[in-house]
């Protein structure tokens, strides 16, 4: 038996969690933005930070504008995928995919949200969120 991180993995290559009960995650930086992939049982939840909303005191600031395009992002996202604004005023970009029984396919599924992220990741920038 092997471990990466908080998993588990047999000599087939097949993830478990490390110790029984644990809902382990990965966690890596995708373009400056902190992303995880949390095991959940049958789910992969895939998360995000895909930026901050501007405070008040930064100079030339637009947070209508930001929050605006903030407001139509969800119709625009992939099937599935969540925004959220978090109450420190992160938006939060999630997804799931069914549990990966690999360390193979885990690595991939990260690989395809974080590549899937990215048109948004820079929609968001053109209004003002930053990482």
């Amino acid at each position: 038996m092997l471990t990466l991180g908080p998993f588990a993995v047999a000599r087939d290559g097949r993830l478990s969690p490390r110790e029984p009960g644990l809902r382990p995650a990965l966690r890596f930086d995708w373009r400056g933005r902190r992303c995880e992939a949390e095991w959940q049982g049958d789910r992969l939840r895939l998360r995000a930070i895909a930026g901050r909303i501007p405070s008040t005191a930064e100079p030339g600031a637009n947070r209508r504008m930001v929050f605006e395009a903030a407001a139509r992002l969800p119709q625009e996202l992939p099937k599935g995928w969540r925004l959220r604004l978090t109450p420190d005023h992160r938006l939060a970009v999630e997804a799931e995919a069914p549990t990966r029984e690999t360390a193979v396919e885990l690595l991939g599924e990260m690989v395809r949200f974080a590549l899937a992220l990215d048109p948004w990741i820079e929609r968001i920038e053109q209004v003002g969120v930053r990482a």
